[in-house]
């Protein structure tokens, strides 16, 4: 399966509220399956009653969530996605939460350009749907990329995203947390290195399109790791942005002259990170 742009945290609430939901009403000997398929046309019935608002002939990631439980009622599925509804108070009583989440689950989804749908039998099981579009996704090559890899196809925008791996040289946990899953966000592959010695170690190895390099580091700090990577012939050429929580006076300079090609103090804001990653990566020649 490709990879999707969406916000992965709204997304992965919405997958766990419908396994929840499927768990919570499947007995003990049941089944649940989580099914992923491509539509080229999906189904339009949803919840709502209304037809949805995208093109019939574009394509479609549908997420299945498909229970053996004790299903719902056609009277009750008319209630399911409508805020602040439970749809039976008995049911409620036995399988606490019942219903609450699936409004929500219908706005997030409706955010993305996708919509939601439910089939239900009493007594045979439930199947909730949501489908997302994704006809700015390259299916064919993804099986050749690196995990991570974020692919579509460019249409009038000068953003260059192709598959760039990026080598974090981080030794705080929080930093690293954020940092990586920032830029994965945005598309790049991101590999960590928990001082500057592993991060010499990963450049040989691995020769990432760019290092981000803090400057207090254990083991070999920033500065000696940048330096003794402009040394080595096989990886000097590799772009190397700073990183330091300092701010001193003559901190720029002092990681210019070890060796950075670029420099930015902490607290550091994400999307000037991004925009020196680009300017770097993608347009090297630009003067900055």
């Amino acid at each position: 399966m490709p990879e999707l742009i969406v916000d992965e945290r709204r997304i992965c609430q919405v997958l766990i509220n419908l396994l929840n939901n499927a768990v919570k009403f499947t007995p003990e000997e049941g089944s649940i399956t989580l099914q992923v398929t491509v539509e080229t046309e999906a189904n339009q019935e949803n919840l709502s009653g209304t037809e949805a608002s995208a093109n019939n002939s574009q394509t479609w990631i549908r997420f299945s969530v498909i229970d053996t439980g004790i299903g719902i009622s056609q009277e009750n599925i008319e209630k399911l996605f409508q805020p602040f509804i439970q749809v039976d108070s008995a049911l409620n009583r036995q399988y606490s939460g019942t219903g609450l989440g699936l409004s929500l689950v219908k706005k997030i989804i409706e955010l993305h350009g996708g919509k939601t749908g439910v089939t239900s039998k009493e007594g045979e099981g439930s199947q909730f749907w949501f489908d997302l579009p994704c006809d700015n996704l390259v299916f064919k090559s993804t099986s050749n990329l690196p995990r991570n890899s974020f692919v579509y196809t460019q249409e009038n925008s000068n953003s260059p995203f192709t598959p760039c791996r990026i080598l974090l040289a981080e030794d705080n946990l929080s930093n690293i947390k954020t940092i990586s899953g920032y830029l994965t966000v945005k598309g790049y592959e991101v590999i960590t290195a928990y001082d500057g010695q592993e991060a010499i170690n990963m450049a040989k190895s691995e020769h990432p399109d760019l290092i981000l390099m803090d400057i207090q580091m254990p083991k070999l700090d920033g500065l000696e790791a940048m330096k003794l990577i402009r040394q080595d012939s096989a990886i000097k050429d590799i772009p190397i942005i700073a990183l330091t929580a300092l701010a001193m006076q003559g901190d720029r300079n002092k990681c210019l002259d070890a060796g950075a090609t670029d420099y930015l103090s902490k607290p550091m804001s994400l999307r000037q990170l991004t925009t020196m990653i680009e300017k770097i990566v993608f347009n090297p020649t630009e003067d900055g």
